[in-house]
């Protein structure tokens, strides 16, 4: 097992919740680092961590076992992706390339239609550079959230009721989880979604998902 691995993030990001479901279904061995996204006004803004990750975003991957010295990846599908070359054994894709495709295509619709305009510093910028009420934004992120959950649900028709890879969560549940927990968060109405809430049944109890759930983690608060 790697055990040079380190995870730059913060306990209820869903970007990196997505990281530790997927390190924790690879079986890898990674230490975390807390970057607290409210406090000091945003850790992320600080320039220690800018110079690591010029984004100012979590999650960040340091792996210093790399053959080629350090590297440093940021956005959570490239690190995804990244895992999924180097540490290739569980994978966390189907074997064929439509199902592969198929699996990328919700991810991508979770990580890059929901998930931005719902994230933090939108939420943030809604409520204080525009002034919109605490009500009209969580109307926002519901609309927003509903909408993108709708269409995931009508695309888990091609797995047939089963999961991502059969019998067992990967790429797509690393990303969707995350997903479902904000959701329940911010009271969206879920009941149009029976296929998500039976994937979330069936991920939820399994001890990947469960060591990576934000409650647990060393900086919950």
């Amino acid at each position: 097992m790697n055990t040079e691995l380190t995870l730059y993030g913060y306990w209820r990001s869903s970007a990196a919740y997505r990281v530790r479901i997927a390190l924790n279904l690879k079986g890898l061995v990674y230490r975390q680092v807390a970057v607290h996204l409210v406090k000091d006004g945003g850790q992320q803004h600080q320039p220690a961590y800018r110079e690591l990750n010029p984004q100012g975003l979590v999650p960040l991957l340091l792996d210093g076992g790399n053959a080629g010295g350090e590297v440093r990846i940021a956005q959570s599908l490239a690190i995804l992706e990244y895992l999924e070359e180097v540490f290739p054994v569980p994978s966390l894709l189907p074997a064929d390339p439509a199902h592969r495709a198929q699996v990328r295509s919700l991810a991508q619709h979770i990580a890059c239609d929901i998930h931005p305009l719902n994230n933090l510093r939108v939420l943030q910028y809604l409520t204080g550079e525009l002034g919109v009420s605490d009500e009209a934004k969580d109307t926002w992120y519901r609309h927003w959230v509903e909408t993108g959950l709708a269409a995931v649900e009508r695309g888990l028709e091609v797995f047939g009721g089963k999961l991502s890879l059969g019998t067992r969560p990967g790429y797509l549940e690393a990303c969707l989880i995350p997903q479902l927990y904000n959701a329940r968060r911010f009271n969206c109405d879920l009941s149009g979604y029976p296929r998500i809430l039976d994937i979330a049944a069936r991920c939820e109890t399994l001890e990947a998902f469960r060591n990576a759930a934000p409650e647990v983690q060393p900086d919950a608060q």
